[in-house]
């Protein structure tokens, strides 16, 4: 049983991280997108 928990405890570790890594690209991605626009603008 505690095999169970270990496994999923690797699971839901690794998941968060994956989860936590996309939410930094978004924000990168947001922040090139607005640095586009705004050079867009300029022009």
């Amino acid at each position: 049983m505690q095999y169970l928990f270990i496994a999923y405890s690797v699971i839901w570790g690794l998941l968060a991280g994956y989860i936590f890594i996309l939410g930094k690209r978004q924000k990168d991605l947001k922040k090139e997108l607005q640095l586009l626009e705004d050079w867009k603008s300029e022009h």
